[in-house]
């Protein structure tokens, strides 16, 4: 996998960490993004950029960037996220920029990168209040819901193309006691065991068993 460059967002998170881990182990190329330069620094990674997602110049800038370095992009794993209850206006522009605008413009970014690629991957984590969402919930669960249809619209595009997938992992939250980030991790290295045409569009749970 050593000819994989793959772009992970949200890289100082504690999923970014551990998706940036597990595909550098593998021998993936890892691109590491966050906003903070001293956090990025710990990081495993190949080349580590600094870029405000929700800059749609500076994600223009971050694609050069990456290309300049590496000349290809294989991969976009999108982890940026965030969380706040309610359906209180402050908190939709507080979430929207986080779940939906900086997904819009990192895909953006590299979706012809990925289209070109024999085997190109979009992946982002999505919830399973997309799906069932409520109304102490309703900011989340509706951006949650309009950051996933993104991912499928971008899937459809791709559906003749046979060689790019864009998938949603489904998670209720991260953590010890739900989807532990190295479920994350592993699922995203697996993205590429499988052929494009049968995971495209796929919403993939990663929920924890029931003891």
């Amino acid at each position: 996998m050593t000819d994989r460059v793959v772009v992970v967002t949200g890289a100082t998170g504690s999923a970014g960490r551990a998706v940036c881990e597990r595909l550098e182990r593998e021998g993936f190329t890892v691109a590491a993004v966050g906003r903070d330069a001293t956090r990025l620094d710990g990081v495993a990674a190949a080349s580590r950029h600094v870029c405000d997602l929700t800059d749609l110049e500076a994600v223009g800038a971050l694609r050069v960037a990456v290309r300049g370095e590496h000349g290809h992009v294989d991969g976009l794993v999108h982890l940026v996220g965030g969380w706040r209850g309610g359906s209180d206006p402050e908190g939709w522009d507080w979430l929207e920029p986080q779940l939906v605008t900086s997904l819009r413009y990192a895909t953006l970014a590299f979706h012809d990168d990925l289209a070109a690629s024999d085997a190109g991957r979009l992946a982002m984590v999505g919830s399973i209040s997309a799906s069932s969402p409520t109304w102490g919930n309703a900011n989340y669960s509706a951006l949650k819901a309009a950051a996933e249809a993104w991912v499928a619209a971008v899937a459809s595009g791709w559906r003749r193309g046979g060689t790019a997938a864009a998938v949603t992992f489904v998670v209720k939250s991260l953590g010890d006691d739900a989807t532990p980030v190295d479920a994350v991790a592993e699922a995203v290295a697996r993205l590429w065991d499988r052929p494009a045409a049968e995971i495209n569009g796929s919403r993939i749970p990663l929920l924890p068993t029931e003891d």
